[in-house]
């Protein structure tokens, strides 16, 4: 049964997402307002072309801290090496890619689109949801 269960069936759809000519520092405020640790950044014809993290906030926060100079655009700062699912991955696979990777989300793409995210969270609500009391 667990088999069973498919990425597109946990992850969540209304996503926060941002644009490479965002600022960041708009874009760190985001992420705190919308009590988030990343988000997917897309382009205007809406393609995943990087991912912008807590530690990619970090860094800009360091970068402004050695040149007394905030701000700059997400570009700058996101990650572009991006691993991704897709919505027909099980959870079983999610589940094995969280162990064996350190990343807390994964977008979910559909022929190369843009259709979710799911969390480590995400995979123990499934597994909670198969293995109830």
């Amino acid at each position: 049964m667990l088999n069973n269960l498919q990425v597109k069936d946990y992850m969540a759809r209304n996503l926060v997402t941002l644009k490479p000519d965002d600022e960041v520092l708009r874009a760190i405020h985001t992420l705190i307002e919308h009590k988030i640790a990343g988000a997917p950044v897309v382009d205007k014809d809406g393609k995943l072309v990087g991912i912008l993290t807590e530690k990619d906030c970090m860094k800009a926060a360091v970068d402004a801290s050695y040149h007394s100079q905030y701000g700059g655009l997400v570009v700058d700062f996101m990650s572009t090496d991006v691993e991704i699912m897709d919505v027909e991955d099980s959870i079983i696979e999610a589940a094995k890619r969280f162990l064996n990777k350190s990343y807390r989300r994964y977008p979910v793409m559909d022929n190369n689109r843009l259709v979710g995210q799911i969390s480590s969270a995400d995979v123990i609500r499934a597994l909670g949801d198969l293995w109830q009391w």
